[in-house]
Parts: structure tokens; C-alpha cells; sequence
């Protein structure tokens, strides 16, 4: 009777070992969000800017986009290598996509934006940067950077005339 315990309990570890098909994944193609992706021959996925989900996401597609430009017709590929340009939470949110709801690269995008609008409304505006000022421990060089960066995400985008005005107050601060 030991005997058969014995051969009982090799059985469940073999069993174990090669998967015996009881386990989350067992079905791959559920895995994916394009399912039977033809990847071309000598393709080589480009080094992408990852995305935290701290910025703008249209931006991100933007750039997305212009790295894939080679590949922009074959939408199946965009929405197959876009994790690649995720980290992060961006990366956990793309992976617990529901395949059943993304048929095509603008599903994917609209998604995308839906998800990580709340930077774009979070976006810097004129009277923020009006606002900024320096801190005291602060150094000019480091402050203007911070302004310049500043000034860079703000929407719509300055002007020459914009920065020119605005170079004055960043003078008058020292004064």
C-alpha cells in the first residue's frame, strides 16, 4: 500500500513538472492582444522613451508613432510592440488590457489617452509660470532651467514675444 502512495505522489510531481494543464495560462493566445501577430522578417523593435504615466499621453503616442513610422500601416504590430514603450504602471495597465476591447490601434490609443488624461489637464499654464518663484536655497542657473522646462509644457505653446515678456519677470525677481 506504501507502495502505491509512493507512486501516487511521482504521478502529481510529474504532473507538476510538465504543467498537466491545469494552470493560469494554459491557453497562450488568450496572453495576447493581437493574436497570430506576423512579425516582418529583420524586424527590429526600436529603443523607445518609456512612458511612467506622469505625462502627457498624446505626446507619447506622437513619438510612439514617429519611431513606428515604418510600420504605421500595419496597426496589429503597433498595438503588439507598444508595451515596449511602457514602465512601470503604464506597463501593469497595458497587460491587464481586456483583448475583447481593443480591435485595432485607435481602440488602443483612445484607451491610452482615456486612461492618462488627467496629465493633460494637469498641464502647466502661463499663470503658473507667472507664479513660479525662486526658491531661497536655489541657484539663478537652476531656477531659470526650471522655468525654461516649465515654460516648455505649457499649452498652447509660447511664443518668442512670450518668452521675451516673461524673461523680464524672471529679471525683475533677482532685482
Amino acid at each position: 500500500m506504501a507502495e502505491m502512495g509512493r507512486l501516487d505522489h511521482l504521478e502529481e510531481r510529474l504532473r507538476a513538472i510538465e504543467g498537466g494543464g491545469d494552470y493560469v495560462f494554459a491557453n497562450l493566445e488568450e496572453l495576447f492582444l493581437v493574436p497570430n501577430i506576423a512579425t516582418p522578417p529583420k524586424f527590429k523593435v526600436s529603443y523607445f522613451d518609456q512612458y511612467k504615466g506622469t505625462t502627457c499621453p498624446k505626446n507619447h503616442l506622437k513619438m510612439y508613432c514617429r519611431k513606428m513610422g515604418a510600420y504605421a500601416k500595419d496597426e496589429e504590430l503597433l498595438v503588439h510592440f507598444f508595451h515596449e514603450s511602457l514602465t512601470g504602471v503604464a506597463v501593469t495597465w497595458y497587460t491587464n488590457l481586456e483583448p475583447s476591447r481593443v480591435h485595432s490601434w485607435k481602440d488602443l490609443m483612445v484607451a491610452f489617452v482615456r486612461q492618462y488624461q488627467y496629465n493633460s489637464d494637469m498641464a502647466s499654464d502661463r499663470m503658473q509660470l507667472r507664479n513660479m518663484g525662486k526658491k531661497g536655497h536655489e541657484a539663478f542657473k537652476e531656477y531659470a532651467q526650471s522655468w525654461r522646462d516649465l515654460a516648455a509644457q505649457v499649452t498652447p505653446p509660447m511664443t518668442e514675444g512670450d518668452y521675451h515678456n516673461n524673461s523680464i519677470h524672471i529679471t525683475n525677481v533677482l532685482l
